[in-house]
């Protein structure tokens, strides 16, 4: 599936936040993906006015290590956690994508 920005975009805006599961691990994870969801607030300042200006941090080495932990805790948690597991990297996924398009749009106007 090759999603547009703009699709992406809707998408994460419609999306729920995913849940925080029962496990220490899965509530760190879910702390670091309201962190990250935060740096990539700054696309939404693109899309409406048309500024770039991503984040000081590197957002897409974030989301991917947040990616690879949910994976690896999906495949040992419960089955409740194992659901939170997989929405929390679905969620980091669809940022990933957001993030990498606004970069690659942005770049373009420069």
């Amino acid at each position: 599936m090759n999603l547009s920005f703009l699709d992406a975009y809707t998408l994460w805006l419609d999306l729920p936040f995913p849940g925080k599961g029962s496990t220490k691990d899965l509530i760190l994870a879910h702390s670091d993906l309201v962190e990250a969801d935060e740096y990539v607030t700054t696309v939404i300042r693109y899309v409406e006015s048309g500024i770039f200006k991503p984040a000081t941090v590197d957002v897409l080495a974030m989301l991917q290590e947040l990616m690879r932990r949910t994976d690896r805790l999906s495949d040992t948690a419960s089955d409740d956690d194992q659901a939170v597991a997989r929405s929390q990297h679905a969620y980091a996924a669809l940022l990933d994508l957001v993030y990498r398009q606004f970069l690659e749009a942005g770049g373009s106007h420069e």
